[in-house]
Formats: structure tokens, sequence, C-alpha cells
């Protein structure tokens, strides 16, 4: 299965990222603590230079706790890191603090200049249904940014106030133009970063079968068969994905079987679990 995925504007997306990173002093990275490696942007290491980064995993409520740990600690060594969750609020107080503090340099050097102080200025980016929105409405404390739960539903470019000192800049969601790893794709696939229309369901949900056996069978364990198999077939059985003549409807039980994955209803999954 080949997954690509660079609408339009995405492309336009990076042309302006380009353009405004000029006007900020800190990046927020936003990636999935699912996916820590999968689901960040290889091109932002050249986009962004030597520009202060602060790397949020968020969705942190549905990744595996112990890799979890594990990708912190691994990933503290180049920029801080903080797992989040956007929706229960976990570690969103950590955040405006350690902003403040990444951006103390420049303030000081404006400071020295004779500039007048002025709020601290920040963009955050990330891939497309990551939950920037989510995260912006958890630091102001209200639905400031437009939400959605389909990848690339924020549209254009805000500057919202965040805090006291700070304001941020919102950025629409930016994939890469090739998966040179089709395996990233398929994770990306699974999170929903990428739109279902683009890529087999099916394919995609037999891949993630195979992974969730190996890994964490005790997730798909309510959907086996008497003889302990798990495939499409049986968890359409179980969901009732039935058609004329008692045969199943696969592609309904993929949809179906996606969608608990992606809402955490099946347990918490980590499906970067390398140190590569």
């Amino acid at each position: 299965m080949s997954i690509q995925w660079f609408p339009g504007h995405m492309a336009k997306a990076r042309r302006l990222l380009t353009e405004q990173l000029k006007w900020v002093d800190v990046v927020i990275e936003l990636g999935d603590a699912r996916l820590p490696i999968s689901s960040r942007n290889p091109l932002l290491d050249e986009l962004l230079g030597k520009k202060p980064r602060l790397l949020i995993l968020n969705k942190v409520d549905l990744a595996d706790p112990v890799w979890t740990e594990n990708w912190v600690e691994a990933l503290k060594k180049t920029s801080p890191v903080f797992p989040v969750s956007a929706t229960t609020g976990t570690g969103i107080s950590k955040i405006i603090p350690q902003i403040e503090r990444l951006a103390a340099p420049l303030q000081a050097q404006l400071q020295k200049k004779g500039v007048r102080p002025r709020l601290v200025r920040v963009m955050v980016v990330g891939i497309p249904n990551i939950g920037k929105s989510s995260l912006i409405n958890q630091l102001t404390g209200g639905a400031q940014a437009k939400t959605g739960n389909k990848p690339g539903v924020t549209r254009g470019n805000q500057w919202i106030r965040i805090h006291d000192k700070v304001e941020l800049l919102d950025t629409p969601g930016m994939l890469w133009p090739k998966f040179e790893d089709q395996d990233i794709g398929r994770k990306l696939a699974a999170v929903g970063a990428v739109k279902d229309e683009v890529f087999d369901l099916e394919e995609l949900a037999h891949w993630l079968l195979a992974f969730l056996q190996e890994t964490y069978p005790e997730t798909i364990s309510k959907y086996k068969s008497q003889a302990g198999e798990v495939s499409l077939d049986t968890i359409g059985k179980v969901r009732g994905c039935l058609v004329q003549g008692g045969k199943v409807d696969t592609l309904k039980a993929a949809q179906i079987f996606l969608r608990e994955f992606r809402s955490g209803s099946l347990g918490r999954v980590t499906l970067d679990q390398n140190k590569g």
C-alpha cells in the first residue's frame, strides 16, 4: 500500500511558514505521543534552523505510558519535550513557563538594545489532525481556534493571545511531499493524519491488526473467534457488519476498527517502537 498526500494548501503552508518564521521567537512543534518520531515533519529541521523549539507530544492519554517515558527521555537530549493531552489538560500548565525560558535570551538582547518589552511571539507547527486547535483552546481557556476531527480543518493563520506575555501564531498542518518510508505513511494513516479517501482502508486495517496482534494482543481480544483468530471477518461478526447472505461487510468492519483505535477505546497504544 502506497500512501502519498501533499495537497496544495500544504505546499502553501510551507511557503508561509518560511516567511513567518522571522516574526516569531519560539516554535512549538506538536507531535503525536503515539508516533513520537513518525509524526515529526523532517522538513522542520531545515526550515526552523536554530530557532528555539519546544516539542509537545499530544494525545499522551492514548499512548502507551511506558513507551512515552522512554521516548521523552531519548528526545529531551535535543530539545525540551513535554507529553500532554489537549483533551484532558494533562501537562498543559508546563508549556507557558518553558516558552518564557526559551525566549528569555532574546528578550534580554532586545532590552539591551533599548527595545520596549513586547509579547513573546510563538508559532505552533505540526502535521494535520495532531490537535493544534485543541491545544490552543487549552492554553487560552476557551475555544479561540476552530477545531475539527478531520485532517486539514484549520484554515489560514491567526494570532491568538494565550497569556499576558505570550501570543501565538496558529498554522495549518503540514505533511511532507513524499513518505520515503511507507511504514511511516501507514502509521500516520492509522492515527488519522492522512485522509481516509487516499488509501485502502481494509489494507490499512489488516496492517494495524497484525501490529496489534504482535505488540498489544489484549486490545483486540474481544474480536477473537472461537478458534482464537482475529480478522476483519471476526470484527465484522462481533460488530454486526453483516449483509445479505450473512456475509461480512469488511469495509464497514475496517472503518469501525480504525475509529475505535483512533479514539483509544481499544486501549493505549504506541506505534513507534524503535530507537532509530
